[in-house]
């Protein structure tokens, strides 16, 4: 079992920066990949962007690149998401989720561990 546990998110201005954090703990020695979605009021599920666990490789979605940055920490079993500008539009839960699959899976489904989620909301 891996767990799974977002912080930094909260109350930002539009044209903000914010940098969420995934703290992951358990069995995550067969992880290969980490990723980050949101869930704005009213929408469903979006797929923000995905890393590797190990080799670091990521893959955005076009609509997210350029604002957008994953990083990892593999000596603290983080994994951070760096929003820049921010958009009255970004205001959503972020969720991490880890997975065992052998690639970057972009939908939920394919992920087999979840965080609990972070708000983040964006004031224009």
């Amino acid at each position: 079992q891996v767990q799974l546990v977002e912080s930094g998110g909260g109350l930002v201005q539009a044209g903000d920066s914010l940098r969420l954090s995934c703290a992951l703990s358990g069995g995550t020695s067969d992880l290969t990949a980490v990723g980050w979605f949101r869930q704005g009021p009213g929408k469903e599920q979006e797929f923000v962007g995905v890393i590797s666990w190990r080799g670091g490789t990521t893959y955005y979605p076009p609509s997210k690149k350029g604002r957008f940055t994953i990083s990892r920490d593999n000596a603290r079993n983080t994994v951070q998401l760096q929003m820049d500008n921010l958009k009255p539009e970004d205001t959503a839960v972020y969720y991490c989720a880890a997975t065992l699959k052998s690639r970057l899976p972009d939908k939920w489904i394919e992920y087999d561990y979840w965080g609990q989620g972070t708000q983040v909301t964006v004031s224009s």
